[in-house]
């Protein structure tokens, strides 16, 4: 699967209704060849911001979440693997880049939502012009420099 191909799929799922959490990681999985869908609704949650909170953005962590099922540890007998951390924070450094217009790395900073607010989560999905596109826009971008950092660094 292509970084682009990652991008495609990762959009696909959140028009879908997936969160943006769970489609970067569905992508990422699916691209590795470890889709577990555990794992998948493990990460229902994170989306909005973490549990609706406006926190960190859903599709940062579905591709941390990536990264760190390949380098971290599943058990205690297992040794994690250090590059888990330097290439985590390559992708941080690209999705700062990413989310730099929008003043952060914050779901209040790119969605401007209050995940608690009945109406604006209505205007969200119902309103073709709300910031939804904007989510969904960096929903793809994120897949595609997920998958291009999996490449670059040996591990797709």
């Amino acid at each position: 699967m292509s970084p682009e191909q990652m991008q495609d799929r990762a959009l696909d799922l959140f028009r879908k209704r997936f969160h943006c959490s769970q489609a970067v990681l569905a992508a990422g999985q699916e691209k590795l060849g470890m889709v577990n869908e555990e794992v998948v609704k493990a990460l229902g949650a994170f989306g909005g911001g973490i549990a609706g909170t406006c926190r960190v953005c859903g599709a940062l962590t579905g591709g941390i979440a990536v990264i760190s099922s390949l380098f971290s540890r599943g058990n205690l007998e297992s040794k994690e693997d250090p590059r888990m951390w330097s290439v985590s924070h390559k992708f941080i450094r690209e999705f700062e880049r990413l989310t730099q217009e929008h003043g952060g790395t914050d779901c209040r900073d790119i969605a401007k939502m209050d995940w608690q607010d009945k109406e604006m989560v209505k205007q969200f999905y119902s309103n073709p012009e709300s910031r939804r596109k904007i989510c969904m826009q960096l929903v793809g971008d994120t897949a595609f420099m997920l998958g291009k950092l999996l490449e670059e660094e040996g591990l797709a």
